[in-house]
């Protein structure tokens, strides 16, 4: 049995997503080393700096991923966040309007 091409293209792009996020971790990983060097009365080299700061960078990238997979809930209360931030951007839109005019 085939599966439909939506299925499938979706299934495509979750397979993509996960790799990319499982990849972006395990270079990550190595971040606490890093970060424990100070308090281990070792100093930082520049080539640590610059590495702590890829790192950084590359957790800021992930983070709205992991974010979603960590919180308690967070599948069944994502379109409830979706539906909140679209209704903020539309009442925004709201008072930008001159007065008496419609927003339909």
């Amino acid at each position: 049995m085939r599966r439909p091409v939506l299925v499938r293209s979706v299934m495509d792009i979750m397979d993509r997503e996960r790799k990319y996020v499982l990849g972006e971790v395990v270079q990550i990983s190595g971040l606490m080393p890093l970060l424990m060097k100070p308090r281990n009365r070792q100093k930082w080299t520049p080539e640590d700096k610059r590495q702590i700061v890829d790192h950084l960078r590359r957790l800021s990238m992930v983070s709205p991923y992991l974010a979603v997979m960590v919180m308690p809930g967070s599948f069944v209360v994502l379109p409830a966040l979706a539906w909140w931030l679209d209704r903020r951007r539309h009442d925004k839109l709201r008072k930008d309007l001159p007065p008496g005019s419609s927003t339909a």
